[in-house]
C-alpha cells in the first residue's frame, strides 16, 4: 500500500473512531436525561461505563493524530482536518463530562420530593439533537448543516434563561423548593454547556472544510439575513 493510499486510510479510521466516541457521548445524555425524567438512579451506573470508553478515546484519537502529523507532515485541507479532529475530541470529551454531572445531580434528586422540571426536557432534547447534527455534519462536511447547529444555540441560551427565572420565583415563594431548584439550575446549566461544544464542533467542521475561522459568534460569516 502507498503512503498516500495509507495516510487516506488512516485519516478514515480517525473519522469512525471520532464518530464512535460521539455516539457514546450521545448514548451518556440519553441516560442521563432518562434518569432525571424517569427517577431511575441505576441509570448512572450506564453514564459511567460510557464515561470510562470516552475516556480511553480521547487519549487514544489524540495520539492518533500528533502521530500522522509527525509522520506524513499533512498540509492544506488534511491538516486542517486534524486540527479539527484535536478541537472536536476534547469537546466530545466534555459532554461526557457534562452528561456525568447531569447524572450526579439526578442521582441525589431521585432522593428527594418531585419537582416540576419546567423547560429542562426540552433543553435536553435540543442539545442532543445538536450534538447528533454536529456529528453528522463531521461525518459528511456539511457546512449547511453545522450553520444550522450553531443558529440552534441561542433557543438553548433562551431556555436555560426561561430556567433560570421560574426557579428563581419557585425560591422566592417556597423555600421549601430551594434545594432542588438549584439542582435543577445546575442541569440546566449542564445542558446549555453540552450544546455550547456542540457549537464548538460545528464550527471547526466549518472551518476543517472551507479554512474560515467563524467563532466568537459572527452572524456575517454565517450568512444570516
Amino acid at each position: 500500500m502507498s503512503v498516500t493510499r495509507q495516510f487516506d486510510k488512516d485519516l478514515e479510521d480517525l473519522r469512525v473512531e471520532v464518530l464512535r466516541m460521539g455516539g457514546l457521548a450521545e448514548e451518556m445524555i440519553h441516560y442521563a436525561v432518562k434518569l432525571i425524567l424517569t427517577r431511575e438512579p441505576s441509570l448512572s451506573s450506564k453514564v459511567r461505563e460510557n464515561e470510562e470508553a470516552v475516556n480511553r478515546l480521547h487519549i487514544e484519537i489524540d495520539e492518533r493524530v500528533l502521530s500522522l502529523i509527525a509522520l506524513h507532515q499533512p498540509a492544506a485541507r488534511d491538516l486542517r482536518l486534524l486540527a479539527a479532529v484535536l478541537k472536536i475530541n476534547a469537546d466530545l470529551e466534555r459532554i461526557g463530562d457534562q452528561a456525568v454531572n447531569i447524572s450526579e445531580t439526578g442521582a441525589y434528586l431521585c432522593r428527594l420530593p418531585a419537582m416540576k422540571l419546567g423547560d429542562i426536557p426540552r433543553m435536553a432534547d435540543l442539545a442532543a439533537g445538536m450534538l447528533k447534527d454536529s456529528l453528522d455534519c463531521f461525518s459528511r462536511h456539511d457546512v449547511e448543516l453545522a450553520k444550522n447547529v450553531i443558529r440552534r444555540d441561542d433557543e438553548e441560551d433562551r431556555l436555560k434563561s426561561e430556567t433560570f427565572n421560574e426557579l428563581v420565583s419557585l425560591m422566592q415563594s417556597d423555600a421549601s423548593t430551594i434545594q432542588r431548584a438549584m439542582d435543577i439550575i445546575l442541569i440546566a446549566r449542564n445542558l446549555e454547556r453540552i450544546a455550547d461544544h456542540a457549537t464548538n464542533i460545528a464550527e471547526d467542521v466549518i472551518f476543517m472544510v472551507l479554512g474560515k475561522d467563524i467563532r466568537h459568534g459572527s452572524e456575517l460569516k454565517l450568512g444570516r439575513s
